[in-house]
């Protein structure tokens, strides 16, 4: 494990060892003992799209494990005003030890990985959300047990979330369904591989996504960047709430997930979020354990 792209190029045992790694973490973090693994390390942030979670957990978790953190918009950088990633990451690699970013473009997470000398972390993409992803195994592992056998409910866009959640559900021996309308789907490499591989639905009907399902999950139905196309969106996925009603389709003790920020009333009513508001921002804190096992394995 050379850096964090996608979850596709993580083997099962790579996987499971970060979480692995993050269970110790988060055990050591709540006990008080400390980890310091990266004393001196210098991992750069680079912001494409703004974030409260990716920012102040990986902030956080750097200066947990002895290192630093430094925050580069892209008003702070060159990139910002047309300077190549490949010109920009071989100066970078000089300089620190690791980079996260967050940005709009897959090529551009993988040209830094392709052009630089030090590890990147991919904090999000339009593609694929690792990170929280790696959050969320964690999480429902917490809750479930294991996670081999479990069935994972998706409800709504079939976007950076619903990639990583099928490739990550998948590799983890879950079943996975995804609920969302035809003009929707998720990335069809990505479902043409997780159905040779495991068990995955893709359906337009919520109610058949859902039936027996262990976790619920939804995300917004506009991400970063797609704030033009709101009223066309809010047509499309009109009924792919986690509701009440949803809820008696999934099993009784069923969990339910989101990725926040949560527009309640929309994806997910006031009533279910606030059932489970425990396991959802359990979710959130663990995107800090998830990701200092990330930074632990690339930058030790």
């Amino acid at each position: 494990m050379k850096h964090l792209l996608k979850l596709g190029d993580l083997t099962t045992e790579e996987i499971f060892g970060i979480l692995n790694l993050a269970d110790q973490l988060k055990y050591e973090r709540k006990n008080g003992i400390g980890h310091h693994h990266l004393k001196g390390k210098k991992l750069g942030m680079i912001f494409q799209k703004s974030s409260t979670r990716t920012r102040v957990s990986f902030e956080v978790g750097m200066y947990e494990l002895g290192g630093y953190a430094l925050f580069l918009s892209d008003r702070d950088l060159q990139i910002g005003r047309g300077e190549p990633i490949k010109d920009t990451v071989r100066v970078l690699s000089r300089y620190l030890d690791g980079i996260m970013i967050r940005t709009f473009a897959q090529k551009d997470v993988e040209d830094l990985a392709r052009y630089g000398s030090i590890p990147i972390i991919n904090g999000l993409t339009d593609y694929c959300h690792p990170c929280q992803v790696l959050a969320d195994l964690m999480t429902i592992r917490e809750y479930k047990g294991s996670l081999k056998g479990l069935k994972l409910c998706f409800v709504g866009d079939g976007n950076n979330m619903a990639n990583s959640l099928i490739v990550g559900g998948i590799k983890t021996g879950m079943e996975v369904s995804i609920a969302c309308p035809d003009k929707y789907r998720p990335d069809e490499e990505i479902v043409s591989w997780a159905q040779q591989t495991g068990n995955l639905v893709v359906t337009s009907d919520i109610k058949k996504a859902a039936e027996g399902a262990d976790v619920l999950y939804t995300d917004v139905w506009a991400s970063m960047g797609q704030e033009g196309e709101k009223q066309e969106r809010e047509e499309a996925f009109k009924g792919y709430c986690i509701d009440e009603e949803l809820m008696k389709r999934a099993k009784s003790d069923a969990m339910v997930l989101h990725c926040l920020p949560a527009h309640r009333g929309e994806e997910i009513t006031d009533e279910v979020f606030e059932a489970h508001a425990q396991e959802i921002f359990d979710e959130a804190e663990n995107r800090l354990h998830a990701q200092k096992a990330v930074l632990v394995k690339l930058l030790k």
